[in-house]
């Protein structure tokens, strides 16, 4: 399969391999390509969102006197690598602009396991839950690592 530079979105290909029948071992492969045409798309993006809108609910617990403090702060932080994660996607022209968003995704990530890790302390979320935040968070932003060290994948080519 050859992918032309013209590209302007990752391509990803499946590949499946059927065996047309037991004796003669001939197999047929179905490939899948697909292209991403929108941040909504990205695996990381739907995590992102979907850990905002856990800690939104889990945040309604919270003490009312934390709601101008801790939770907004949680709440904005989590929100925030969606936000960051969107910019980068159309800053994918210029690799220091895309690797910059990315970052500040990543770091708005990580931002936000400080929260977790003050909530917990303040014994608004049991361990167990926090470590599921956490532990979310982390594979976030490994993601986006693997972004930003790929970028080259990522990155809009000019011409």
């Amino acid at each position: 399969l050859g992918i032309e530079e013209s590209i302007t979105s990752p391509t990803f290909v499946i590949m499946k391999s059927y065996k047309l029948d037991a004796s003669s071992y001939k197999l047929l492969v179905h490939i899948d390509a697909y292209r991403l045409n929108s941040y909504k798309e990205l695996d990381v993006f739907q995590r992102a969102m979907n850990l905002a809108m856990e800690i939104f609910e889990i945040t309604k617990q919270f003490p009312k006197e934390e709601q101008y403090s801790l939770t907004d702060q949680i709440r904005r932080s989590s929100r925030s690598v969606c936000a960051n994660l969107s910019e980068a996607w159309r800053k994918r022209r210029y690799k220091a602009a895309f690797v910059s968003k990315l970052s500040d995704a990543e770091t708005e990530a990580c931002e936000t396991q400080v929260w977790i890790e003050f909530a917990h302390r303040c014994k608004y979320l049991t361990e167990r839950t926090a470590l599921h935040l956490d532990e979310e968070c982390d594979h976030i932003i490994a993601q986006l690592v693997r972004m930003i060290d790929n970028h080259e994948k990522w990155v809009i080519k000019k011409g």
